[in-house]
């Protein structure tokens, strides 16, 4: 992806963070530039605009940033997927393992009334297992599509994108490191 390398040179590389052995894909360089951080929304808009989409989901807390611009890109609902005890009304939730510990996920009890076709987007796809805990999250109500889910950073080496294939989740993503 030659002309999305702009993007991937202004993303630093921090080591051994947030634990050893680590390559942590920092896109807040990317995010203080506004000709890249636009030329990213854009690029993330085009790959999902010829979609029927109600609703986009997104991970706390980076993805709320491409999430927000998105979802107002496309002229559609954001409905946010938060960590305990951030959320001030009924929710429901799963519990899933992240490559260094294990958190909750959830949503407000009636985020998604109204709302058939979801696209869930966060900024990068590692081992999946945030996309598949939103997936269950999303389970929880009835008649939900998901239409797919979007990335800035894909890291294939760790097989987030083969398990999202095999539940029929179509992802795309602009970088891959």
């Amino acid at each position: 992806m030659k002309e999305f390398q702009d993007l991937k040179d202004s993303i630093r590389t921090v080591p051994d963070y947030p634990v050893q052995g680590v390559q942590f894909r920092d896109i807040t360089t990317l995010l203080q530039k506004p000709h890249l951080f636009k030329k990213m929304i854009d690029a993330m808009t085009n790959q999902w605009k010829a979609y029927q989409i109600d609703a986009i989901l997104s991970i706390e807390s980076r993805g709320f940033i491409m999430a927000g611009a998105l979802a107002y890109n496309l002229n559609t609902s954001f409905i946010p997927l938060r960590k305990p005890q951030k959320l001030p009304f009924k929710t429901h939730s799963v519990s899933y393992e992240l490559e260094y510990g294990a958190t909750d996920m959830h949503i407000h009890i009636d985020a998604l009334d109204g709302h058939t076709n979801l696209l869930i987007i966060d900024d990068l796809l590692a081992t999946g297992g945030t996309v598949i805990a939103a997936l269950d999250l999303i389970n929880k109500f009835q008649d939900k599509i998901i239409v797919g889910a979007g990335f800035v950073i894909n890291l294939p080496e760790l097989g987030g994108g083969t398990k999202l294939e095999k539940l029929g989740v179509e992802s795309k993503y602009l970088l891959e490191f």
